[in-house]
């Protein structure tokens, strides 16, 4: 089922990974999509800007609009917002994919970097959604889609990187919040997280390079679990925290070979707060 044909999708940390990657999967459902991020020149280590991913955009299918966003600013935020909205006519979806890691303890992270961790991870979703809530109430089927996990108590994801932990947790927390708090408009929140690692730029620099992205898989597994979830009925799928791969595997998918990142027998390696 294809609902998303000239439906407008806004995507967080477009520019690269698994942003760029549901852009595409929208773009060939014939989506307007809005290329939100802050990479709008190259950069000397990660390849895509906003730019190149709205040519991409094109070449799939879509309608393409490149915003520069810096999701710390919620002025510029509800600018962007409202750009798009007035461009495409509305927006219908929202997906809250940018984000920064830093796996670190409390004693060796700086507060700084705290403070952006939290700051692009869960101020950025209560501001985004926020900001974009008077377009998806004007939807009749709006969608926040953030990209968080389930959330696992055990202490373990807690020991070594808890400020990174707390801040991907809040993020559900909110998105489970909006859910009930905007069912009465007609809005489905949820979350969705990856079965395995997902071979991104934060992988290769941040989390253990080349020889841990061959133990995962493509972004495009999270963009076609993502264009499944905004292709579903918003009274029927809210509230929830899925996982990639189940969501495929309702929709029929079976073999998920074809997503490693590395042809090969290696593991695959659960992501984190997957037990």
């Amino acid at each position: 089922m294809n609902t998303l044909d000239k439906k407008t999708v806004f995507i967080t940390g477009a520019s690269r990974g698994i942003g760029r990657a549901i852009a595409l999967a929208c773009a060939r459902q014939g989506a307007n999509v809005v290329i939100a991020a802050k990479s709008d020149t190259p950069h000397p280590k990660l390849p895509g800007t906003i730019y190149t991913v709205a040519e991409e955009v094109r070449a799939a299918g879509g309608q393409a609009l490149p915003l520069v966003l810096d999701v710390r600013d919620e002025e510029q935020i509800k600018q962007r917002i409202d750009e798009a909205a007035g461009h495409f006519g509305g927006i219908d979806a929202l997906i809250n994919n940018a984000g920064a890691i830093r796996l670190a303890g409390v004693e060796k992270l700086k507060v700084s970097r705290f403070d952006l961790l939290h700051q692009v991870n869960a101020r950025a979703v209560m501001a985004c959604s926020q900001a974009a809530l008077p377009w998806l109430k004007k939807s009749g089927r709006g969608h926040i889609l953030s990209m968080s996990p389930p959330l696992n108590l055990d202490p373990k994801w807690f020991a070594h990187f808890g400020p990174y932990t707390s801040t991907k947790y809040a993020m559900t927390m909110i998105s489970i919040g909006m859910a009930e708090e905007f069912r009465r408009y007609g809005i489905a929140v949820n979350t969705l997280w990856p079965k395995t690692i997902i071979a991104t730029a934060a992988i290769q620099h941040e989390a253990g390079g080349e020889q841990l992205m061959a133990q995962g898989r493509k972004p495009d597994i999270m963009a076609d679990a993502a264009v499944s979830i905004l292709n579903r009925p918003v009274d029927q799928l809210t509230g929830q925290n899925l996982i990639d791969e189940d969501v495929l595997r309702q929709d029929g998918v079976t073999d998920f070979e074809g997503y490693r990142y590395k042809a090969g027998d290696k593991p695959l390696l659960p992501d984190l707060y997957l037990d």
